[in-house]
């Protein structure tokens, strides 16, 4: 019987994943490598992020920073209403990331799991009986199975199986910010505006008090090098790329108090395999895809409580892992590859532009409450039901 698990990394995944363990009566504690709180620009959990948030009782908590973000109106370059795609409704919300980091800590911690930082996994053994953690501070854990929780460039993915390849590069860089109230931006609070512009695109809503919360996506060919992005002045590198795009990009720009730095937009997808014997991989350290797709977050919480319930039925832990990852595969892989198709449309070339805006409000009307939109965002994990 499994009664005890190493969770590493304490950002969504972990959190959630030691809540739905403890749900299925498992004692989980949490190492995360860092000592200070995350932060990052911000997110939106869809429908089916917060539906697996309700069933760890734990979405009162997450959302009290939330606001609904209920669709999305795209234009192209010139400010033409190419069409609206919905989110979810009322049902999708969007709040700081560090806010539902500090939230879902919180709420694990008030449920007396143990949280302890300052832990970088080092290493990694698997034994007939238990898995111990090495860190490196060189102290050591040991537990029944090991979680990896620790995102898109996961140690324990590393030592799991050091022939995982690494993160996908998407050709895109990204970065966001916030900015007090801008004069002339008219959009209904809570709705995403998004413009293809030529050089580059941007995303922009407006936040309870009328503060602007906006993002940026630029082609960048290779890979960027350690350190090159940060080595570059982005807000007037931002300015000169959306010039004479239609839309507020550069008011919004000019008044932005908080930048994010900018970071290359990668997946990590097509894994061998998520587990090992006594090893298995949650979140983006499994499966991540690139921000376009709405979903990183949702899809963590939805595999938190999968996995607890493969856990809580299966005696045995490989048997679990086993019977987690089928069920899970073929739904993060169709949201990997519909986030991959929709970055392409953000670096188009002039031809790609014509024919994508030529193009893409038929695809919108096809797809608008398309049976595979309503996949995604209705999916439930009923904790009642046998894994």
């Amino acid at each position: 019987m499994i009664r005890t698990a190493l969770v590493v990394g304490g950002g969504i995944a972990g959190p959630a994943t030691a809540m739905a363990l403890r749900k299925a009566g498992i004692d989980a504690t949490i190492y995360e490598a860092s000592t200070s709180p995350r932060s990052g620009a911000f997110l939106t959990l869809a429908p089916n992020g917060v539906d697996a948030l309700r069933v760890l009782d734990a979405d009162e908590a997450a959302l009290a920073a939330a606001f609904p973000t209920p669709g999305i109106t795209l234009r192209s370059t010139t400010g033409k209403v190419l069409g609206v795609s919905s989110t979810g409704g009322k049902r999708s919300f969007t709040l700081r990331r560090e806010a539902l980091y500090q939230a879902l800590h919180d709420e694990a911690v008030g449920r007396g799991i143990p949280v302890l930082t300052g832990k970088r996994l080092v290493g990694l053994t698997e034994g007939p009986a238990s898995v111990r953690a090495k860190f490196a501070d060189g102290s050591t854990a040991e537990a029944d199975v090991l979680v990896g929780a620790d995102g898109i460039y996961s140690a324990v993915r590393r030592a799991m199986d050091p022939a995982a390849p690494p993160p996908a590069y998407a050709g895109l860089v990204g970065n966001g910010g916030f900015a007090p109230a801008v004069a002339g931006i008219d959009a209904a609070p809570g709705h995403y505006e998004m413009i293809f512009g030529r050089r580059a695109f941007f995303g922009y809503l407006v936040a309870p008090g009328d503060e602007v919360w906006w993002f940026a996506n630029v082609p960048w060919r290779s890979e960027p090098a350690r350190g090159e992005l940060a080595a570059i002045d982005w807000l007037p590198r931002l300015r000169d790329l959306f010039a004479g795009d239609a839309g507020p990009a550069i008011p919004v720009l000019d008044a932005t108090t908080e930048l994010v730095p900018m970071d290359p937009m990668q997946s990590v997808r097509g894994l061998r395999s998520w587990h090992s014997r006594r090893v298995v991989l949650v979140g983006d350290a499994a499966h991540a895809p690139t921000p376009t797709s709405g979903q990183g977050a949702s899809l963590s919480i939805e595999d938190a409580l999968v996995l607890a319930k493969c856990l809580r039925d299966q005696a045995e832990p490989a048997d679990a892992f086993a019977r987690f990852e089928a069920s899970r595969r073929p739904r993060v892989d169709a949201i990997i590859k519909a986030a991959a198709r929709n970055n392409s449309s953000k670096a188009a070339g002039p031809v790609g532009r014509v024919i994508r805006d030529a193009i893409l409000p038929t695809v919108l009307k096809l797809t608008a409450g398309e049976t595979a939109q309503r996949k995604v965002f209705d999916y439930h994990v009923d904790w009642a039901a046998a894994a």
